[in-house]
Protein backbone atom coordinates (compact mmCIF):
# COMPACT_ATOMS: atom_id res chain seq x y z
CA UNK A 1 0.00 0.00 0.00
CA UNK A 2 1.11 3.31 -0.78
CA UNK A 3 2.99 5.22 2.16
CA UNK A 4 1.07 8.98 2.80
CA UNK A 5 3.38 11.70 3.47
CA UNK A 6 0.68 14.14 5.94
CA UNK A 7 2.93 17.08 7.39
CA UNK A 8 2.11 18.70 11.28
CA UNK A 9 -0.34 20.54 10.05
CA UNK A 10 -2.37 17.85 8.52
CA UNK A 11 -1.56 18.19 5.09
CA UNK A 12 -0.92 15.38 2.63
CA UNK A 13 1.54 16.01 0.18
CA UNK A 14 1.09 14.06 -2.89
CA UNK A 15 2.69 16.73 -5.09
CA UNK A 16 6.56 16.94 -6.48
CA UNK A 17 8.49 19.50 -8.71
CA UNK A 18 11.82 18.12 -9.42
CA UNK A 19 14.01 20.29 -10.91
CA UNK A 20 16.44 18.52 -13.47
CA UNK A 21 19.21 21.64 -13.79
CA UNK A 22 19.74 25.52 -12.90
CA UNK A 23 20.54 26.51 -16.43
CA UNK A 24 18.37 28.24 -19.01
CA UNK A 25 18.17 29.79 -22.43
CA UNK A 26 16.15 32.37 -20.83
CA UNK A 27 17.80 35.08 -18.81
CA UNK A 28 13.89 36.31 -16.84
CA UNK A 29 14.67 39.56 -15.16
CA UNK A 30 12.63 38.26 -12.24
CA UNK A 31 14.00 34.92 -12.06
CA UNK A 32 18.12 35.34 -12.38
CA UNK A 33 20.79 37.82 -12.48
CA UNK A 34 21.80 38.58 -16.36
CA UNK A 35 25.07 37.48 -15.36
CA UNK A 36 24.39 33.67 -13.82
CA UNK A 37 26.92 31.58 -12.00
CA UNK A 38 25.78 27.64 -12.52
CA UNK A 39 26.17 24.94 -10.41
CA UNK A 40 29.19 22.56 -11.21
CA UNK A 41 28.39 19.56 -13.06
CA UNK A 42 29.65 17.39 -10.23
CA UNK A 43 27.17 19.22 -7.80
CA UNK A 44 23.82 18.65 -9.66
CA UNK A 45 22.14 15.21 -9.39
CA UNK A 46 22.96 12.71 -12.20
CA UNK A 47 19.82 11.72 -14.09
CA UNK A 48 20.32 8.22 -12.89
CA UNK A 49 19.88 10.00 -9.31
CA UNK A 50 17.17 12.00 -10.39
CA UNK A 51 15.35 8.83 -11.10
CA UNK A 52 16.70 7.28 -8.00
CA UNK A 53 14.36 10.50 -6.20
CA UNK A 54 11.76 10.30 -8.34
CA UNK A 55 11.09 6.32 -7.24
CA UNK A 56 11.51 7.54 -3.63
CA UNK A 57 8.99 10.27 -4.24
CA UNK A 58 6.14 8.11 -5.82
CA UNK A 59 7.15 5.10 -2.82
CA UNK A 60 6.74 7.72 -0.31
CA UNK A 61 3.02 9.06 -1.70
CA UNK A 62 3.76 11.50 -4.45
CA UNK A 63 1.57 10.76 -7.58
CA UNK A 64 2.01 13.83 -9.26
CA UNK A 65 5.49 15.06 -10.09
CA UNK A 66 6.41 18.15 -12.54
CA UNK A 67 9.62 18.58 -13.91
CA UNK A 68 11.07 21.59 -13.94
CA UNK A 69 14.58 24.22 -14.07
CA UNK A 70 15.93 26.44 -15.33
CA UNK A 71 15.14 24.88 -18.50
CA UNK A 72 14.43 21.74 -18.22
CA UNK A 73 14.44 20.48 -21.85
CA UNK A 74 18.33 22.00 -22.67
CA UNK A 75 19.45 18.95 -20.05
CA UNK A 76 21.17 16.76 -22.13
CA UNK A 77 19.40 13.34 -22.57
CA UNK A 78 16.46 14.19 -20.66
CA UNK A 79 13.92 12.45 -22.72
CA UNK A 80 15.31 9.17 -21.12
CA UNK A 81 14.70 10.84 -17.57
CA UNK A 82 11.14 11.30 -19.14
CA UNK A 83 10.76 7.91 -20.21
CA UNK A 84 11.71 6.31 -17.26
CA UNK A 85 9.55 8.26 -14.41
CA UNK A 86 6.36 7.90 -16.76
CA UNK A 87 6.62 4.34 -15.96
CA UNK A 88 6.82 4.58 -12.60
CA UNK A 89 4.06 2.33 -10.54
CA UNK A 90 2.11 4.99 -8.89
CA UNK A 91 2.84 7.99 -10.87
CA UNK A 92 -0.68 9.43 -11.70
CA UNK A 93 1.00 12.44 -13.12
CA UNK A 94 3.93 13.52 -14.90
CA UNK A 95 3.69 16.79 -16.23
CA UNK A 96 6.55 19.98 -17.39
CA UNK A 97 7.01 23.58 -16.80
CA UNK A 98 9.25 25.05 -19.51
CA UNK A 99 9.46 28.36 -21.25
CA UNK A 100 8.45 26.73 -24.65
CA UNK A 101 11.23 27.60 -26.74
CA UNK A 102 12.35 23.79 -26.96
CA UNK A 103 8.88 22.29 -27.76
CA UNK A 104 9.13 22.30 -30.89
CA UNK A 105 11.86 20.04 -30.96
CA UNK A 106 10.58 17.93 -28.08
CA UNK A 107 6.72 18.05 -28.05
CA UNK A 108 5.38 15.10 -29.68
CA UNK A 109 7.68 12.90 -27.78
CA UNK A 110 6.74 14.46 -24.54
CA UNK A 111 3.64 13.68 -24.87
CA UNK A 112 4.26 9.52 -26.65
CA UNK A 113 6.53 9.61 -23.17
CA UNK A 114 2.81 10.24 -21.16
CA UNK A 115 3.55 13.59 -20.06
CA UNK A 116 0.36 14.71 -19.78
CA UNK A 117 -0.14 18.35 -19.22
CA UNK A 118 2.51 21.01 -19.98
CA UNK A 119 2.74 25.27 -18.24
CA UNK A 120 4.49 27.34 -21.04
CA UNK A 121 5.82 30.67 -19.37
CA UNK A 122 5.55 33.82 -21.60
CA UNK A 123 4.86 37.54 -20.35
CA UNK A 124 4.48 39.25 -23.68
CA UNK A 125 3.10 38.73 -27.42
CA UNK A 126 5.50 41.38 -28.20
CA UNK A 127 8.88 40.78 -29.50
CA UNK A 128 11.02 43.82 -28.34
CA UNK A 129 9.34 43.61 -24.95
CA UNK A 130 9.46 39.60 -24.69
CA UNK A 131 12.89 39.85 -25.72
CA UNK A 132 13.51 42.92 -22.59
CA UNK A 133 11.79 40.63 -19.98
CA UNK A 134 13.68 37.65 -21.22
CA UNK A 135 16.82 39.07 -21.98
CA UNK A 136 18.19 35.68 -24.58
CA UNK A 137 14.29 34.86 -25.62
CA UNK A 138 13.33 34.88 -29.05
CA UNK A 139 9.43 35.47 -29.05
CA UNK A 140 8.68 33.23 -32.49
CA UNK A 141 10.36 30.07 -30.94
CA UNK A 142 8.10 30.47 -27.55
CA UNK A 143 4.99 31.11 -30.10
CA UNK A 144 5.74 28.13 -31.75
CA UNK A 145 6.02 25.86 -29.44
CA UNK A 146 2.69 26.22 -28.07
CA UNK A 147 1.15 25.58 -31.21
CA UNK A 148 3.67 22.41 -31.22
CA UNK A 149 2.15 21.40 -28.01
CA UNK A 150 -1.31 22.30 -29.16
CA UNK A 151 -0.35 20.38 -31.69
CA UNK A 152 1.01 17.61 -29.86
CA UNK A 153 -2.22 16.62 -28.04
CA UNK A 154 -1.05 17.37 -24.15
CA UNK A 155 -4.61 17.17 -21.91
CA UNK A 156 -4.04 20.69 -20.57
CA UNK A 157 -2.05 23.26 -21.93
CA UNK A 158 -1.54 26.32 -19.65
CA UNK A 159 0.54 29.30 -19.92
CA UNK A 160 2.18 31.16 -16.78
CA UNK A 161 2.57 35.08 -16.64
CA UNK A 162 4.40 37.04 -14.68
CA UNK A 163 2.88 41.06 -14.68
CA UNK A 164 5.16 44.02 -13.96
CA UNK A 165 3.68 47.76 -13.38
CA UNK A 166 5.14 49.83 -16.43
CA UNK A 167 6.54 46.68 -17.91
CA UNK A 168 3.86 44.79 -19.27
CA UNK A 169 0.85 45.13 -17.80
CA UNK A 170 -0.80 46.68 -21.02
CA UNK A 171 -1.12 43.44 -22.10
CA UNK A 172 -3.05 41.71 -19.76
CA UNK A 173 -6.24 41.76 -21.79
CA UNK A 174 -4.28 40.61 -24.94
CA UNK A 175 -2.30 37.59 -23.28
CA UNK A 176 -6.07 36.63 -22.29
CA UNK A 177 -7.46 36.93 -25.62
CA UNK A 178 -4.25 34.79 -27.12
CA UNK A 179 -5.34 31.81 -24.52
CA UNK A 180 -8.54 32.35 -25.54
CA UNK A 181 -7.94 31.79 -28.99
CA UNK A 182 -6.01 29.30 -28.54
CA UNK A 183 -8.43 26.96 -26.22
CA UNK A 184 -5.59 26.79 -23.80
CA UNK A 185 -5.61 28.47 -20.04
CA UNK A 186 -3.63 30.88 -18.67
CA UNK A 187 -2.15 32.18 -14.81
CA UNK A 188 -1.32 34.99 -13.84
CA UNK A 189 1.69 34.76 -10.90
CA UNK A 190 2.46 37.63 -8.53
CA UNK A 191 6.53 37.92 -8.94
CA UNK A 192 8.09 36.02 -5.62
CA UNK A 193 10.74 37.69 -3.49
CA UNK A 194 13.65 35.02 -4.25
CA UNK A 195 16.92 36.04 -5.00
CA UNK A 196 18.68 39.66 -4.77
CA UNK A 197 18.03 41.18 -8.02
CA UNK A 198 19.23 44.76 -8.94
CA UNK A 199 17.02 44.83 -12.55
CA UNK A 200 14.10 46.21 -11.30
CA UNK A 201 12.25 47.18 -7.74
CA UNK A 202 10.41 44.33 -6.74
CA UNK A 203 8.07 46.54 -4.98
CA UNK A 204 7.32 49.14 -7.61
CA UNK A 205 6.91 46.60 -9.86
CA UNK A 206 4.52 44.53 -7.58
CA UNK A 207 0.91 44.13 -10.01
CA UNK A 208 -1.07 41.94 -7.66
CA UNK A 209 -3.65 39.13 -8.36
CA UNK A 210 -6.88 41.56 -7.56
CA UNK A 211 -5.55 44.08 -9.77
CA UNK A 212 -5.20 42.05 -12.39
CA UNK A 213 -8.32 40.28 -12.08
CA UNK A 214 -10.14 43.78 -12.14
CA UNK A 215 -8.60 44.47 -15.36
CA UNK A 216 -10.16 41.20 -17.39
CA UNK A 217 -13.13 40.70 -15.37
CA UNK A 218 -13.78 44.47 -16.75
CA UNK A 219 -13.48 43.67 -20.83
CA UNK A 220 -14.28 39.37 -20.57
CA UNK A 221 -16.46 39.18 -17.51
CA UNK A 222 -15.43 36.67 -15.13
CA UNK A 223 -17.00 33.78 -13.05
CA UNK A 224 -15.32 31.51 -10.40
CA UNK A 225 -14.60 28.03 -11.38
CA UNK A 226 -14.22 24.52 -9.95
CA UNK A 227 -11.16 23.89 -11.73
CA UNK A 228 -8.51 22.66 -9.45
CA UNK A 229 -5.12 21.34 -10.68
CA UNK A 230 -1.92 20.46 -8.50
CA UNK A 231 -1.17 23.96 -7.46
CA UNK A 232 -2.64 26.55 -5.70
CA UNK A 233 -4.10 28.54 -9.20
CA UNK A 234 -7.83 29.86 -8.08
CA UNK A 235 -9.41 29.58 -11.76
CA UNK A 236 -12.33 31.32 -13.06
CA UNK A 237 -14.22 31.29 -16.70
CA UNK A 238 -14.64 34.24 -19.31
CA UNK A 239 -18.10 34.87 -19.76
CA UNK A 240 -18.18 37.66 -22.26
CA UNK A 241 -16.18 39.25 -25.32
CA UNK A 242 -14.04 36.46 -25.92
CA UNK A 243 -14.17 33.81 -28.32
CA UNK A 244 -17.81 31.88 -27.85
CA UNK A 245 -16.58 28.31 -28.07
CA UNK A 246 -13.26 28.36 -25.80
CA UNK A 247 -13.26 26.57 -22.90
CA UNK A 248 -10.19 28.79 -21.51
CA UNK A 249 -9.73 29.62 -17.92
CA UNK A 250 -7.75 31.82 -15.95
CA UNK A 251 -5.81 31.47 -13.04
CA UNK A 252 -4.45 33.38 -10.60
CA UNK A 253 -1.35 32.30 -8.32
CA UNK A 254 -0.93 35.08 -5.56
CA UNK A 255 1.60 33.86 -2.87
CA UNK A 256 1.41 37.74 -1.93
CA UNK A 257 -2.30 39.17 -1.78
CA UNK A 258 -3.89 35.97 -0.89
CA UNK A 259 -1.28 33.19 1.02
CA UNK A 260 -2.46 29.94 0.29
CA UNK A 261 -0.08 27.90 2.43
CA UNK A 262 -2.88 26.28 4.04
CA UNK A 263 -3.55 24.07 0.84
CA UNK A 264 0.10 23.41 0.12
CA UNK A 265 0.36 19.70 -0.99
CA UNK A 266 3.73 19.79 -1.97
CA UNK A 267 7.43 19.71 -2.15
CA UNK A 268 10.21 20.77 -4.61
CA UNK A 269 13.47 18.70 -5.04
CA UNK A 270 16.66 21.45 -6.00
CA UNK A 271 18.94 20.12 -8.87
CA UNK A 272 21.44 19.27 -6.30
CA UNK A 273 19.32 17.40 -4.44
CA UNK A 274 17.79 19.45 -1.69
CA UNK A 275 14.35 18.32 -0.61
CA UNK A 276 13.02 21.61 -0.16
CA UNK A 277 9.95 21.77 2.21
CA UNK A 278 8.92 24.97 1.30
CA UNK A 279 8.92 27.98 -1.22
CA UNK A 280 9.70 30.25 0.41
CA UNK A 281 11.84 28.70 3.39
CA UNK A 282 14.81 26.85 3.98
CA UNK A 283 13.99 24.00 5.19
CA UNK A 284 14.98 20.88 3.69
CA UNK A 285 17.10 17.62 3.76
CA UNK A 286 20.37 16.73 1.56
CA UNK A 287 19.20 13.96 -0.77
CA UNK A 288 22.66 13.82 -2.61
CA UNK A 289 24.30 13.08 0.60
CA UNK A 290 22.41 10.32 1.16
CA UNK A 291 22.53 9.32 -2.53
CA UNK A 292 26.52 9.56 -2.43
CA UNK A 293 28.23 9.39 1.23
CA UNK A 294 25.66 6.99 2.47
CA UNK A 295 24.66 4.93 -0.28
CA UNK A 296 21.16 5.13 0.10
CA UNK A 297 19.12 2.59 -1.54
CA UNK A 298 15.33 3.69 -2.54
CA UNK A 299 13.77 2.59 0.79
CA UNK A 300 16.33 4.88 2.88
CA UNK A 301 15.46 7.92 0.26
CA UNK A 302 11.68 6.86 1.09
CA UNK A 303 12.41 6.88 4.77
CA UNK A 304 13.97 9.98 4.22
CA UNK A 305 11.28 11.69 2.38
CA UNK A 306 8.61 10.66 5.07
CA UNK A 307 10.66 11.88 7.96
CA UNK A 308 11.15 15.31 6.50
CA UNK A 309 7.49 16.21 6.91
CA UNK A 310 8.13 17.09 10.65
CA UNK A 311 10.61 19.91 8.95
CA UNK A 312 7.73 21.26 6.99
CA UNK A 313 7.05 24.92 7.84
CA UNK A 314 3.46 26.10 7.84
CA UNK A 315 3.39 28.78 5.54
CA UNK A 316 6.08 31.34 3.80
CA UNK A 317 6.70 35.34 4.66
CA UNK A 318 6.92 37.22 2.02
CA UNK A 319 8.31 41.08 2.43
CA UNK A 320 8.66 43.08 -1.09
CA UNK A 321 9.88 45.91 0.85
CA UNK A 322 12.65 44.42 2.34
CA UNK A 323 15.95 42.41 1.12
CA UNK A 324 15.15 39.11 0.17
CA UNK A 325 15.15 36.50 3.14
CA UNK A 326 15.86 33.89 0.55
CA UNK A 327 19.03 33.96 -1.60
CA UNK A 328 18.60 31.38 -3.91
CA UNK A 329 17.02 32.37 -7.48
CA UNK A 330 14.31 30.81 -8.78
CA UNK A 331 16.11 28.92 -11.27
CA UNK A 332 18.12 27.14 -8.45
CA UNK A 333 15.05 26.33 -6.81
CA UNK A 334 12.93 24.66 -9.64
CA UNK A 335 10.00 26.89 -11.14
Amino acid sequence: MTARLIDNFGRQITYARLSVTDRCDFRCVYCMAEEMTFLPKNDILSLEELLQVGTALVNAGISKIRLTGGEPLIRNNVMWLVEQLSQLDGLEELTLTTNGSQLVKYADQLRRFGVKRVNISIDSLQADKFKDITRTGKLQAVLDGIDAAIDAGFEQIKLNSVILKNRNDDEILALVKYASDKNIDIAFIEEMPLGDIVEHDRLLAFCSSDEIRQIIDKEFGLQASDKKTNGPSKYFTLNSNANKNSKTHVGFISPHSNNFCSECNRIRVTVEGRLLLCLGNEHSIDLRALIRDQNADITQLTEAIDKSMAIKPERHYFDLSEQPQIVRFMNMTGG
